[in-house]
């Protein structure tokens, strides 16, 4: 009996050799290609990708191999892509979607299969379900194609999206004040695919790149897994303050998501910077529209919204959400806690290579380092701080779910609870406008406990709290 698969937060992600093999990343691909035929897209073309995590060129050529034989054509990447890369390239090259072969920050142990729609944004919940029920259950159900044989019959062609990226770009934003602005930035793309963009997008003029980690390396040493934030981040920390570099940008293994740490070799969180691309399209820029944000990302886009008269919606974590909501609004931007930023103009996709330059030119027109900004962020809407214990469990969701909904506490951490939201997990609301969540990750068995806070005195308490909520203390 095959494997059930389901698709999570962001596709569906399994242990190499285990449950993430070839017979199920073909029966994946022929549950994609009969979605896209159920919607009329017979002899259209679908952009794959991969990033390099450990035969993710050859789980990428098998996906194409199912396409292929099931009448579409195939927009093959001539290596690894970032995962923005191949978003812009289904719009650029006017495809039907993509498959994209990652496990973006997962540990190296795994991979993954995200699937794309035409505006090269994530597919809404509804429509994965409907992809999920389309998967064949055994891979004999599977239609395949050789692949040696697509590209002389005019199925697959290989190509190099790059160059059509790097033009998009530049219609996004002016580069040349970033490489002549004498900026020392340090660049960690730990392992994955966003090696070798930022020296390329501004290397010529008086800004100095200096990169780490920027070969393939599927193991993802000195770090846990290509995710960024602590501790995966901390030697790039230290390589910044070595360096005497005055930013350090961090890109995960797919580069859709971006990391900061400051000239101080101090991280700069993911909610902090959200609230920066935030103020920097506002009042840099000068900007306005519609920001996006999950429910386990900053308040702080809550008062910028309020200051600039400027709507804030609140989705369920993942872009499976906040892509559609940014289209449905033409958002200025969007994002998670995750470190996932979207931007009007682009692709509603995770973007960590623009979104890195954003804040290399927030840096640039404040005349301001990373603490700089902070301070000034801070200025406006006032110090927050925030917290997240990931924790591994076995057992029964449900009875740990039934547990957190039991547990009704009048206080968390010494703040008063206003209220609960259980739209994606179960958010705590508490009276000074900050928050406490609890939820179990889409695509591995983890228990996420989050806060923000106003009390930096308090964010340690209120932990502990969600932990013993949670049952995991």
């Amino acid at each position: 009996m095959s494997q059930n698969i389901t698709f999570g937060t962001d596709g569906w992600r399994g242990r190499i050799a285990e449950d993430y093999t070839f017979d199920n990343v073909r029966r994946c691909a022929q549950g994609f290609a009969s979605y896209l035929l159920k919607h009329g897209k017979k002899g259209e073309w679908v952009v794959v990708g991969h990033d390099k995590r450990f035969d993710s060129e050859y789980f990428a050529g098998a996906a194409a191999e199912v396409l292929c034989a099931n009448g579409l054509r195939v927009y093959l990447t001539d290596g690894a892509t970032p995962t923005p890369v191949i978003a812009f390239s289904v719009v650029n090259q006017k495809a039907a979607g993509a498959i994209n072969i990652t496990a973006s920050h997962n540990p190296p142990t795994d991979n993954g299969f995200k699937v794309r729609d035409e505006n090269g944004g994530a597919i809404a919940p509804d429509g994965l379900k409907e992809i999920e029920e389309l998967i064949p259950g055994m891979v004999g159900e599977v239609k395949r194609f050789p692949q040696n044989e697509l590209e002389s019959k005019g199925l697959l062609v290989r190509f190099d999206p790059s160059s059509a990226y790097i033009e998009h770009l530049k219609q996004l934003i002016d580069l040349n004040p970033i490489r002549d602005a004498g900026l020392k930035v340090m660049v960690d793309p730990m392992w994955g695919n966003g090696a070798g963009w930022f020296t390329r997008l501004l290397s010529g003029g008086k800004t100095r790149i200096t990169e780490i980690h920027n070969h393939r390396n599927p193991l993802f040493p000195e770090m846990t897994r290509p995710e960024p934030i602590p501790p995966n981040v901390d030697v790039g920390l230290a390589a910044t303050v070595s360096n005497h570099d005055d930013v350090l940008i961090v890109t995960d293994g797919d580069a859709d998501r971006l990391g900061v740490g400051d000239e101080n070799g101090n991280f700069v969180n993911q909610l902090e910077v959200y609230a920066l691309l935030a103020y920097y399209l506002l009042e840099v820029r000068g900007e306005r529209g519609a920001i996006v944000k999950t429910l386990s990302t900053t308040s702080m886009l809550d008062k910028l919204g309020k200051m600039y008269h400027v709507p804030v919606y609140e989705t369920g974590v993942g872009f499976k959400f906040v892509a559609p909501k940014m289209i449905e609004t033409n958002a200025m931007i969007g994002g998670e806690e995750s470190g996932g930023y979207a931007f009007r103009g682009n692709v509603p996709e995770r973007d960590g290579i623009l979104a890195g330059l954003y804040l290399l030119d927030m840096m640039v027109k404040l005349n301001a380092k990373p603490a700089e900004l902070l301070s000034l962020l801070f200025s406006k809407v006032g110090p927050h701080y925030y917290e997240r214990v990931d924790t591994e469990f076995e057992g029964d969701r449900k009875s740990r779910q039934q547990r957190i909904l039991d547990a009704k506490p009048a206080t968390i951490g010494g703040e008063k609870v206003t209220g609960l939201n259980t739209t994606d997990g179960y958010k705590f609301c508490l009276e000074d406008g900050g928050w406490l969540l609890i939820r179990f990750s889409g695509t591995e068995p983890i228990m996420r406990v989050y806060t923000e806070t106003t009390h930096q005195e308090h964010v340690q308490a209120i932990i502990e709290d969600g932990l013993r909520i949670a049952g995991l203390r």
